[in-house]
């Protein structure tokens, strides 16, 4: 199912746009990026995002455009999905590292990487 990110209430900075087509670039042609949320972590759930080259049945697809005008596909499971709304995934680069940051209001706490929270 193709929906637009404001309808699945997840949604991608243009500087994670653009991070994501980098990256999916890299990989097989025909390849999306897949945010999902899995349980463990030192907060109890913790994001993973992937390359893959196959849709789920559970997917909903957000087609985006980078800055550069070129297409990006995003898939989220609907399970994670519920632990995502309203959030937005970012991408950051400090002269620490680069990384990808979520924006989630729905998370509680979260530990100090950034990578796990809990609802």
């Amino acid at each position: 199912m193709s929906a637009t990110a404001s309808e699945i209430s997840f949604n991608l900075t243009p500087d994670a746009v653009d991070r994501v087509a980098v990256l999916v670039a890299a990989d097989n042609e025909g390849s999306i990026f897949r945010v999902a949320v899995l349980g463990g972590g030192c907060s109890g759930f913790q994001y993973e995002f992937s390359i893959d080259n196959a849709v789920n049945d559970d997917d909903q697809i957000l087609k985006l455009t980078t800055t550069n005008g070129e297409p990006v596909t995003v898939a989220v499971d609907e399970m994670s999905l519920q632990f995502l709304a309203g959030s937005e995934l970012d991408y950051k680069q400090e002269l620490i590292g680069s990384y990808f940051a979520v924006s989630n209001p729905n998370a509680t706490a979260s530990c100090g990487c950034g990578t796990s929270f809990a609802i």
